[in-house]
């Protein structure tokens, strides 16, 4: 049986759908996206009981899975349709990527963490996601080779205004992405004017893991 594929699965993930609607994710790609990636898959053996719980939780390298109502919020705050090209900042399980790829005509996922990223390569191809591509890279400056992109999603917290990733996206764009040096930041949504302006957008308090730059170090 394919991971949340139980009778008992089931019934966790229809309970999670339902909060995420009260919640306020109401894009039916979105939901549909989340319903359909067994987050079991993304979550160590030790909080396998917990993984369709609307909470976030410990994963490997001192990093999170996000809360998949913030998951469907930021997603949905992205409006990423079948002809999107979306930057992520920040792989982490592969969890919100392939949330992403069951929508976007491809996602460009950046990891700083290369346990993270080799575990999250496999997932994905275990569920046979084949348009997401992704770099064992610093997220701070993007990826510049494969701008613009219409969509950037941030899964840290950035310090301040990440300019760089707003230079890579196209005049129209959104990037979406939690901004603040505490342990509480402000989820953000940026959205292009055409003409190299945005509209900010506050969405809320969030916490995130902070955005680091380099790649790290691992033993």
């Amino acid at each position: 049986m394919s991971p949340g594929g139980s009778d008992e699965a089931e019934t966790r993930r229809a309970r999670l759908i339902l909060g995420l609607r009260s919640g306020g994710v109401s894009d039916p790609a979105v939901l549909s996206a989340v319903e359909k990636t067994p987050r079991d898959l993304f979550v160590p053996e030790l909080f396998q009981e917990r993984s369709w719980e609307d909470s976030a939780l410990p994963i490997a390298c001192g990093q999170t899975i996000s809360q998949p109502l913030i998951v469907g919020l930021m997603t949905q705050a992205l409006s990423v349709d079948s002809r999107s090209r979306v930057l992520e900042i920040g792989t982490g399980s592969g969890y919100q990527t392939a949330v992403l790829a069951r929508i976007a005509r491809l996602v460009y996922s950046l990891e700083r963490y290369r346990t993270l990223l080799q575990e999250a390569e496999q997932r994905i191809k275990t569920l046979g996601i084949l348009n997401v591509i992704t770099r064992f890279s610093d997220g701070f400056d993007g990826w510049p080779e494969q701008a613009p992109f219409d969509r950037i999603l941030v899964t840290a917290a950035a310090p301040e205004t990440p300019r760089a990733l707003l230079a890579q996206l196209k005049p129209n764009g959104i990037l979406v992405a939690p901004v603040g040096r505490g342990p509480v930041q402000t989820l953000k949504r940026y959205v292009g004017d055409g003409s190299g302006e945005f509209r900010v957008e506050d969405m809320g308090d969030v916490r995130f893991v902070p955005l680091l730059p380099g790649v790290a170090r691992e033993l």
